[in-house]
C-alpha cells in the first residue's frame, strides 16, 4: 500500500518525482496514494507519450482525470488541458494520446449511487465569485464530495478552516502557501479530517480541490508504506 492512512498528513512534490513505466507500453506513473498493484484505490500522475494507447477496460469504482498538458482521447472525443473527466463503473473506454499528454487520474473512489459520466473543459465554463477574491469553478457535487478549480489572485488569503470531510489539493500553476509549508506547482496535498489550515498566495494560482470525500474512507489500514 502507499498513503492510505487517511489520518495521515501528506504532501508529494511530484515535479521532482520520477516516472515508473506501466504495463502498458509509452505510459509512465507517478504514484501519489495506491492500495494495491493494478487495482483498487489509486490516485496518480500518468504520462501519455506520442502515440501510446491503451486497450479497452472498464473501472470498477470509477475513474476521474483532470488533463494537465496535452491532450487525452477515446473514442467519445479529444479533451485538451483544462478538462476534468468522471467516468463512472460499467463505463468501456480504449484511451490514446496523440500527440502526448499528462493527466491527474484517481481510480475506484466514487461514492455508491454517484455514476452520471460527463466532462467540463475549463476553458469554456464561466468562473463563479468565491470568498474574498478567489473564482471558483465547480466540477462536481455529491452528498458531501465537492470537486473544484479554485483561482487564487496575488496576495489572497483565506482564514483558518476545517474541512471535515477532508480536502485533497493539486496544485496546477502558481505556488500555495500554508502555516505547514509552500506547495509550488505540481504538489499533492491530503489533508486528513479536521485538519486546519490557513492558506494564502504571493502570486496567482490556480489549484483543482476535492473537499469531503473522506469520511467512509479507513483510517488506520494495517499496512503503510509511510
Amino acid at each position: 500500500m502507499l498513503n492510505m492512512n487517511f489520518a495521515k498528513r501528506v504532501t508529494i512534490d511530484t515535479i521532482n518525482q520520477a516516472w515508473i513505466s506501466s504495463p502498458k507500453p509509452g505510459v509512465w506513473r507517478k504514484p501519489l496514494a495506491r492500495a494495491k498493484a493494478e487495482q483498487g484505490h489509486a490516485t496518480s500522475i500518468v504520462k501519455y507519450a506520442p502515440g501510446a494507447k491503451v486497450h479497452a477496460h472498464d473501472h470498477p469504482g470509477g475513474e476521474e482525470i483532470l488533463v494537465l498538458e496535452g491532450v487525452f482521447s477515446d473514442a467519445t472525443g479529444d479533451y485538451p488541458a483544462g478538462t476534468y473527466l468522471r467516468n463512472p463503473e460499467g463505463y468501456r473506454h480504449a484511451p490514446f494520446s496523440t500527440l502526448g499528454c499528462i493527466i491527474l487520474v484517481k481510480l475506484h473512489q466514487f461514492q455508491a449511487g454517484d455514476n452520471q459520466r460527463y466532462h467540463i473543459d475549463s476553458r469554456a465554463n464561466e468562473w463563479v465569485a468565491g470568498l474574498g477574491g478567489l473564482e471558483i469553478l465547480p466540477l462536481h457535487q455529491y452528498q458531501t464530495e465537492q470537486v473544484s478549480l479554485v483561482r487564487w489572485p496575488a496576495g489572497e488569503s483565506v482564514h483558518a478552516h476545517t474541512h471535515d470531510g477532508g480536502e485533497e489539493i493539486y496544485v496546477i500553476s502558481g505556488e500555495l502557501i500554508d502555516e505547514h509549508a509552500r506547495y509550488p506547482a505540481g504538489t499533492w496535498i491530503r489533508n486528513p479530517q479536521q485538519s486546519i489550515h490557513a492558506p494564502y498566495t504571493h502570486k496567482e494560482t490556480l489549484i483543482w480541490m476535492k473537499v469531503g470525500h473522506m469520511q467512509n474512507v479507513p483510517s488506520e489500514p494495517a499496512i503503510d508504506a509511510n
